[in-house]
């Protein structure tokens, strides 16, 4: 394992490392205490860093699908609990057809040949979004990999997949109007807790820490529930050049700041 710096709070000055954190047979793994439980990462501007380097768009996504591995492996062995990459928004069906098919075959190659090593390191998959209009094929390979990773509790990774903030909001307020239809639900038990139950992530914790990469400073219809008291990192940093040293960063960042959750 590479290693991984962050500043100690109160102390940026001060750098020590952050060990992987061990799993004794028989124990659950608990998280580092240095780092956020939950972590969202927004991964913009494969585009833009192709298009820095006078390469064509489709090698800037390739770029950026090789930088989900060592990412995720880097988290996993910090201890993060939990992590939550946005692929593939609602909105990003508007681009040429070219580069969204490029995308899905990206999405593909990643789905086979990707799962053992997800195994062998105790993650667990989910995919998250609508998946009814992906084609037949992929939403296999995703109940596949979901199915094949299900007993894993090292990690869990959510990869957000034709997912919109608004969407999952939505497609929550039908089921809770369905459940309170069919007498299943009393509408005044209904409180942020029950309705954060229907959301996609509504048995997890919500992220600690988003991070996004590319420069623009916004969420993008991302987690917009979840997202309420997340503390946001913002990188000029393309996806692709996003690595272990840029994740240091974002974690030093984290660790500095202080969260009272609108409390004193």
């Amino acid at each position: 394992m590479s290693e991984v710096s962050v500043s100690v709070a109160n102390d940026p000055g001060r750098k020590r490392p952050l060990e992987a954190v061990p799993t004794p047979e028989g124990e659950e793994l608990a998280s580092n205490p240095d780092v956020p439980r939950h972590v969202a990462i927004i991964m913009d501007g494969n585009h833009r860093w192709a298009k820095t380097r006078h390469l064509p768009g489709a090698a800037g996504h390739r770029a950026g699908a090789r930088r989900v591995r060592p990412v995720a492996q880097a988290c996993a062995d910090l201890g993060v609990r939990c992590l939550t990459l946005f692929a593939f928004s609602t909105e990003n069906w508007g681009r040429p057809r070219r580069e969204v098919s490029l995308l899905m075959d990206l999405m593909r190659n990643v789905l086979r040949n990707d799962i053992d090593e997800l195994n062998e390191r105790e993650v667990q998959l989910r995919i998250i979004g609508d998946r009814s209009r992906f084609d037949a094929d992929l939403q296999a390979l995703m109940t596949d990999a979901e199915t094949r990773t299900a007993h894993n509790e090292r990690m869990q990774l959510n990869i957000a997949a034709n997912f919109g903030g608004r969407w999952d909001i939505t497609e929550a307020a039908r089921a809770l109007a369905r459940d309170v239809k069919a007498g299943r639900l009393d509408p005044e038990d209904v409180d942020e807790r029950t309705f954060g139950g229907y959301l996609s992530l509504g048995d997890l914790a919500p992220p600690d820490l988003c991070i996004r990469t590319g420069g623009d400073h916004r969420i993008s219809n991302f987690l917009l529930w979840d997202l309420a008291y997340t503390e946001l990192y913002f990188t000029d940093a393309f996806w692709p050049d996003f690595d272990e040293t840029s994740l240091s960063s974002a974690l030093s960042l984290f660790l500095e700041r202080q969260r009272r959750f609108g409390q004193r």
